[in-house]
């Protein structure tokens, strides 16, 4: 049996997969807002988990965060009492058994590459299209988390072959401006609206009326899914994946991801593209599955 754990910022979801795939218990519980509280609730979970199914499993957990290489301490999670604690190894203390951990953009990619919409492709690029832009990069069943553990990060490299007035781009938390996330994020789509328009919609509200024929919508969307493509086949040319899978509320959007896949074609430096864009097919789920799927059958 493997557990997967997602730990959010409001709330942690345990599954229990058993060996075939199938999913055999889920529970949620809310986050507390302390180091040692939140290494509570993560036990507590796992205990009930095992209870409920009457056996014991591997554990992986997914955050919103990273893990430094050279400490094993977490970094840059928005829920920011995680940081600089050494998480996996004091989780799998208490446990008394190895904690695998990794990004939450990471588990997604690994549960649609592993039983959703990549699956058995060699290559799946996993994009989060949401409140910000993540990735994860999946090779023949495995997370690529690279040397600095920043692997799939695109949402922070500039906006590919940007136009005159897209330069030099919204200013980033980063620091930088221009990045990719500051125009494809959900609410970077609702600003560019909002500035095209002077029109304060959400995001939602924008794909409703483009989907009814609204002209100024239907430009949003068509300058969104342009950037979309220009960044994506920045991603084919350097990665060259045969799966990219569409995660987050953006992703959602009717015919996004066939949009993309023939938006991005112009700009990847080959005759022919045979990469496939599509959306998820676990949706929310899919960054808990991927945590349990951080033990591979083989090492089990």
């Amino acid at each position: 049996m493997r557990i997967g754990i997602d730990l959010g910022g409001t709330k942690i979801e345990g599954l229990a997969l058993l060996d075939d795939g199938t999913e055999a218990v889920r529970q949620r519980v809310a986050t507390p807002r302390t180091y040692g509280a939140t290494l509570d609730a993560l036990a507590r979970l796992v205990e009930r988990l095992e209870a409920e199914v009457g056996q014991t499993g591997t554990v992986g957990l997914c955050i919103p965060g990273a893990l430094e290489a050279e400490t094993g301490r977490v970094k840059n999670a928005n829920s920011t009492w995680l940081n600089r604690h050494p998480l996996a190894d004091d989780f799998g203390e208490r446990l008394g058994r190895e904690v695998r951990l990794t990004n939450d953009a990471n588990a997604f990619a690994l549960s649609e590459a592993t039983d959703g919409a990549g699956a058995g492709a060699e290559v799946v690029f996993g994009v989060i299209l949401g409140t910000g832009v993540g990735g994860g990069i999946v090779v023949r069943g495995r997370v690529l988390e690279g040397a600095n553990r920043i692997g799939g990060e695109w949402g922070h490299i500039p906006l590919p072959w940007p136009t005159d007035d897209e330069r030099p781009g919204p200013p980033c938390y980063c620091g930088r401006h221009g990045c990719i996330e500051t125009w494809l994020a959900g609410p970077s789509l609702a600003r560019d609206h909002e500035h095209h328009t002077g029109a304060v919609l959400s995001t939602h509200e924008i794909v409703r009326q483009s989907e009814a024929g609204e002209a100024a919508a239907q430009a949003t969307m068509e300058r969104y899914v342009g950037r979309l493509g220009r960044s994506l086949g920045q991603i084919v040319t350097i990665l060259d994946p045969d799966v990219i899978v569409l995660g987050g509320g953006v992703s959602n959007a009717p015919r996004l991801a066939e949009r993309a896949e023939e938006a991005l074609r112009p700009w990847v430096f080959s005759d022919r593209v045979a990469t496939r864009v599509v959306r998820n097919v676990h949706g929310d789920s899919s960054g808990v599955r991927g945590a349990a799927w951080l033990w591979p059958s083989e090492e089990r």
